[in-house]
Parts: C-alpha cells; sequence; structure tokens
C-alpha cells in the first residue's frame, strides 16, 4: 500500500510539471505571436509620411497655420506618423513646396489657405497617387483631394452676437458709441464668412449697431493691421474683431493700447491680451487636421468636401473675458443650440 502511495504521488508531481511547462509554452507563444503585429503596425504608421505647407503666415501666426501645425504634432505623437512642414515666404513658393514633398513620397500633403487653391489643383493633378488635403477652398474633381471646408460664419454669428449684447448694455469698457468694427485680412470666402455672420449676430440682438469693416490685403503685416484697428477706434468702435490672420496681432496691440475689445480668430488669442481679448471665433483646423490624417492612415481618405462647424465642433468661441456678464454669455450659448438645432440659419456672405 506505502509503494502505491510513492508511485502516486510520483504522478502527480509528474502531471503537475507538465502542466506548468505547456502554460509556461502557452505564454510564451502567445507573446510571440502579438509582438510582432504590434511592431509591424507601428513601423507601418512610421513609414507613413505627411507634409504640411503653410501659407505665407507660417506657424507662428497665432492664428490657422499654427493650428494646422498642432494637429500635425498631435498626430505625430498619438499615431506615430512621420511629419514634416515646409514654411512658404511667397506665394510663388507654394507649387514647389507641394512638389517636393509629392517627389519625396508623401501618403498625405497638406495646404493651408484658400490661396493655395490653384497650386493644389495642378499639383495633384501631376502626382495622381498622393493624396492631398486642403484648408478653406473647395476642390471637388480631384478623387486626391480631400477639402476641409468650415462653417464659420455659425461662430462669427457668435461673437458678432456678443459684442452686439455688450454694446447694448455697455457691460465692461463699453460706454455704449454702439459701434463695433473688423478688420479683415484679404476679400476671400473664408474672411468674408466669418464678417457676415459677425454682421448678422450683431445686428440681430442689437439691430441699431453699426458695424465698420476694412480689409488690409494682407495676412502678415501686424503693423498695417494695428494702423487699421486704430483708425476704426477713432471712429468710435469699442469692439474690433480681426479677421486677419498674422496682421491681427497688430488689431489686438491696438485694443490694449487705447482700452476697448478685440476679438480674436482661428484660435483662442485670449492669452495674447487677456484683458482686453472679449473671446475668439475659432475654426478649428488642428481638429481637421488630425482627423484627416487619421482617416488616410486607416484607409478611410474621404475626396471631396469635408465640412466642420459647431455641431461637429468644428467651429466654436475661445474663452470669454471676465467683464463679459453671466445673462450675455447664457444668450450667446443659447443662439449657439438654436444654430445646432437649425433654428437659426446665417449667410455666408457680406452685407454691403
Amino acid at each position: 500500500m506505502k509503494k502505491w502511495r510513492v508511485v502516486l504521488a510520483s504522478v502527480l508531481v509528474l502531471l503537475l510539471s507538465v502542466s506548468v511547462f505547456l502554460s509556461g509554452c502557452s505564454s510564451k507563444t502567445k507573446q510571440e505571436s502579438t509582438q510582432p503585429q504590434t511592431t509591424t503596425q507601428e513601423a507601418k504608421n512610421k513609414n507613413f509620411k505627411v507634409g504640411l505647407v503653410t501659407d505665407v503666415g507660417g506657424i507662428n501666426d497665432h492664428s490657422f497655420n499654427q493650428m494646422a501645425y498642432e494637429g500635425l504634432q498631435r498626430a505625430a505623437k498619438e499615431l506615430g506618423v512621420t511629419v514634416n512642414v515646409i514654411q512658404s515666404k511667397q506665394m510663388t513658393d507654394y507649387v514647389p513646396n507641394l512638389t517636393n514633398f509629392a517627389q519625396q513620397g508623401y501618403n498625405l500633403i497638406i495646404a493651408v489657405g484658400f490661396m493655395m487653391h490653384d497650386a493644389i489643383e495642378e499639383v495633384s493633378q501631376k502626382f495622381p497617387d498622393t493624396k492631398f488635403m486642403i484648408i478653406d477652398s473647395e476642390v471637388t474633381d480631384r478623387p486626391n483631394v480631400s477639402s476641409a471646408m468650415f462653417k464659420t460664419e455659425q461662430c462669427g454669428y457668435l461673437v458678432g452676437a456678443m459684442a452686439g449684447l455688450m454694446e447694448k448694455e455697455k457691460a465692461g469698457k463699453v460706454k455704449g458709441t454702439n459701434v463695433i468694427g473688423v478688420v479683415g485680412g484679404m476679400q476671400i470666402p473664408p474672411v468674408d464668412s466669418y464678417i457676415a455672420g459677425y454682421q448678422q449676430g450683431a445686428k440681430a440682438v442689437n439691430p441699431d449697431v453699426k458695424v465698420i469693416v476694412n480689409y488690409t490685403n494682407n495676412f502678415n503685416d501686424p503693423a498695417a493691421g494695428k494702423q487699421m484697428a486704430l483708425t476704426e477706434i477713432s471712429q468710435g468702435a469699442e469692439i474690433i474683431f480681426q479677421v486677419a490672420g498674422g496682421t491681427g496681432d497688430g488689431v489686438i496691440k491696438a485694443a490694449q493700447e487705447k482700452n476697448v475689445y478685440a476679438i480674436g480668430v482661428d484660435a483662442d488669442q485670449s492669452y495674447l491680451a487677456p484683458d482686453n481679448v472679449l473671446t475668439s471665433a475659432m475654426k478649428r483646423v488642428d481638429v481637421a487636421t488630425f482627423d484627416i490624417i487619421k482617416d488616410t492612415l486607416n484607409g478611410n481618405f474621404k475626396s471631396g468636401i469635408v465640412y466642420f462647424d459647431l455641431k461637429n465642433d468644428g467651429v466654436g468661441i475661445g474663452k470669454v473675458n471676465k467683464d463679459v456678464p453671466q445673462s450675455i454669455v447664457d444668450k450667446v450659448n443659447q443662439l449657439a443650440q438654436d444654430i445646432k438645432d437649425g433654428k437659426i440659419t446665417i449667410s455666408d456672405k457680406v452685407s454691403k
């Protein structure tokens, strides 16, 4: 009987050893099967190259070029793709800069801004196997071009309503001249859609408000922006909406000097002058850039127009100045909801 007990114990020890061995092998096999898969995906993402070509404003414009750059950097960090940037110094750089990336075999090439429309049309035709994205311009006849378009008349409407209400209630620094202004860059659709919304929003809440509109005809001349803003301030404007890219930095400085309000554009520009920036009309170029990079990486590239609006957080307003009464904030938030619900229709055409 004792002999059988010894035999039985030996068998149990042997079975336990075999079980542990097989478990270890299974675990090792599992590790070995998943590790190459992860490495392969990382290598695939790293080999996916994205090139971004700015317009003449450059990535330090505190505006849409900077936002596109931030979206690009987010893609590099979160998706592991390889990214590169070429900053255009003049408009004649657009075609060669886009061509440079295409010749190097980049998978997706991003053109920042309406002014690059003709360049994208030309280069995308020469490189039909390369995918392109353009911001703020409609290209609908190329299967390899995705156009990110923004309903900026919606956020323009909201900041216009805020400006109109501030004048109506003589809130904060506002003395009640009932005059507000706009300094635009170039008279092109992406600029005018903001201005059109601003005009309509202000008039909707304050029908008697006067809206002064001027253009500097550039996006990279802060001195010109400042001078234009000072002129509008001398005409009674107490709130000035800058829709001029880097030129708009001068508008904000003028507002600081004269202790009136400016409204930022594209990005949240409250940090440039916390006491004088009322809010910002935001175009989430960073979101559009990241989303289209991600979709293209995953094989879901969509040619034609991709719209970004209040409903999908493609546009909105930035940080609101502490001088703005909560009652005005609440009214603006309700207007935003009404726009989302289709109760308010906004034109993208500027009133003369």
